[in-house]
């Protein structure tokens, strides 16, 4: 077997080739009678795709694409939950050339329209209910440039498609597309403190991070039943529930419906899950509800990400299901890159908080707090990806936004900056303390301030608001808020869960304020800007 550096090398030279397809490399190349997907219902019904059935549905889908004018390089979004009707929408997108646009479903009609616009695209499928959001408003325009199609039998408005009609178009399908390694086949927008969401374009190239982290990270094999709980709104779930499954030609597990323990317990034990990925809050859910493990379950691997997973969490996972939880670190813009690794080429002793060693390809360490040099073994620092020393790197910059790219690189383009602090020590082993933007990490969803921020600002009452993480025992972290109230108006209960209701509306359902203080103002730096670290634990 080549080692982990030549196996890097053998999939960049893959999936960095001009001729590069997405839809032959997650699709096409695999075993028509092989299994892709397993759709699961709330009534725990498993619905099985298999790669013949998706490369057949997916070209269907793509010649209606086609007809629509859909071509290489469109953006073509997503609003939908997990399950076969997604896989089979990205691959058709991907099959034409086009870019895929994530939006998560808790999304509000003010957080999608950024999302849609910026740039934008030319085609929305989303699921039936989930069409009231698409509809013009104070956010979305009458004369919407793009087309919209849901996965009902019906269309719901008119002009509207379904995924049904276009599949059924007479129209041949044009060739599968080989884009290459550099095109974007993803746009995956992430959230921060300050301004709008960024979008992070993701090259085909990056394929090969990610079969890194399924094979070397994760350890999913070809007899695990592997299961991501991630949505795939966001990173991990896109690309460890989703893409990289596929990639490798595995069987990915998508349960469509609202998560719930009991249920992911059923799930666990009905489908003889053996590789199990998570965040720290499904964890802490299922640790607070289960009592004893159900004979039937018995995973080899558990795996987090997203947020901070604790040694008291290792304990319990270990003690009730045999295995530790390893934890794995990244981002948006890196995929996973750092992460006590399953596979036993690439394992490591599991040190009490330590979040591991870099993934093959990865060169990741820690600066001085204010040098771009290397900080000695035990001191805390900025962590940093060394860009020209890491062949799995594929991000080189946000689309349309130098100033942020610039924010995220030193000067000379060698480092990478996560925006996260923490230490390494001599071994190599890396710790992270906290992040230096604030942004909210919350049940692994990352939220950013100023959308919150700009939901509670509509409010009449507000003159000016600050949003910030709060400690959960449950969730890792929650949103709280500061709010300044203009003259003549009152702080109370009914005030703080109007502000709750309009974040819901306006940005995103999961994103509300569950604490909220009213203060005459906010803390500020000489400079006027916020000292959110003054804010404390907010009270009621």
């Amino acid at each position: 077997m080549p080692d982990p550096a030549q196996r890097l090398s053998d999939w960049l030279a893959t999936y960095a080739t001009p001729t590069a397809s997405v839809a032959h490399l997650l699709c096409d190349r695999h075993p028509a009678h092989h299994t892709a997907l397993t759709e699961i219902g709330p009534d725990l019904t498993p619905h099985d795709l298999t790669y013949g059935e998706l490369a057949h549905r997916s070209t269907a889908l793509a010649a209606g694409l086609a007809r629509l004018g859909i071509g290489p390089g469109d953006h073509v979004a997503t609003l939908m939950g997990k399950g076969i009707d997604l896989a089979v929408t990205a691959l058709a997108v991907w099959r034409l050339g086009a870019v895929h646009v994530p939006l998560f479903t808790a999304f509000a009609p003010s957080a999608i329209a950024h999302r849609i616009t910026h740039p934008t695209v030319r085609l929305v499928v989303a699921d039936d209910d989930q069409r009231p959001k698409l509809d013009p408003g104070r956010d979305l325009p009458h004369d919407a440039p793009w087309h919209v199609a849901t996965t009902g039998p019906r269309p719901l408005r008119p002009g509207d498609h379904t995924l049904t009609e276009l599949a059924a178009t007479p129209d041949p399908a044009p060739p599968t597309a080989a884009v290459g390694g550099d095109a974007p086949f993803v746009l995956l927008h992430t959230s921060g403190t300050a301004g709008p969401p960024k979008a992070v374009p993701v090259p085909v190239r990056a394929l090969a991070a990610l079969h890194a982290h399924h094979h070397y990270g994760l350890d999913v094999t070809d007899d695990d039943v592997y299961w991501n709980t991630g949505d795939p709104g966001w990173a991990y779930g896109l690309y460890y529930g989703l893409i990289s499954p596929l990639l490798a030609g595995h069987r990915t597990l998508h349960l469509r419906a609202g998560f719930d323990p009991e249920l992911t317990l059923d799930v666990l034990a009905t489908q003889g899950v053996t590789n199990l990925a998570a965040s720290p809050t499904v964890y802490r859910t299922l640790r607070a509800t289960l009592k004893t493990l159900p004979p039937e379950i018995a995973v080899r691997r558990l795996s987090s990400a997203g947020e901070p997973l604790h040694p008291d969490v290792v304990d319990w996972a270990t003690d009730h299901f045999g295995v530790p939880v390893h934890d794995h670190y990244g981002q948006s813009e890196l995929g996973i890159c750092v992460g006590q690794h399953h596979h036993p080429d690439t394992a490591t002793d599991l040190r009490p908080a330590a979040t591991g060693t870099p993934l093959p390809g990865w060169a990741v360490t820690v600066l001085d707090t204010l040098a771009d040099d290397e900080a000695p073994p035990g001191a805390f620092g900025r962590v940093a990806v060394d860009a020209k020393a890491s062949p799995a790197m594929w991000f080189t910059g946000y689309l349309a936004n130098p100033a942020a790219t610039a924010a995220r690189f030193t000067p000379d383009g060698r480092w990478y900056l996560t925006g996260d602090t923490g230490s390494r020590d001599r071994d190599g082993y890396l710790y992270f303390s906290s992040r230096d933007d604030d942004a909210i990490l919350m049940s692994g969803y990352r939220i950013g301030p100023f959308d919150v921020e700009s939901a509670l600002m509509e409010h009449p009452a507000v003159a000016e608001t600050a949003v910030y993480g709060v400690p959960d025992e449950l969730r890792g972290q929650t949103v709280a808020a500061t709010v300044v109230l203009h003259e003549g108006f009152h702080p109370g209960d009914d005030l703080a869960d109007e502000l709750r209701e309009i974040v819901r509306t306006r940005f995103a359902a999961h994103a509300y304020p569950r604490r909220i203080t009213f203060a005459d103002q906010l803390p500020r730096t000489p400079s006027g800007k916020i000292r959110r670290s003054r804010l404390g634990a907010p009270r009621r």
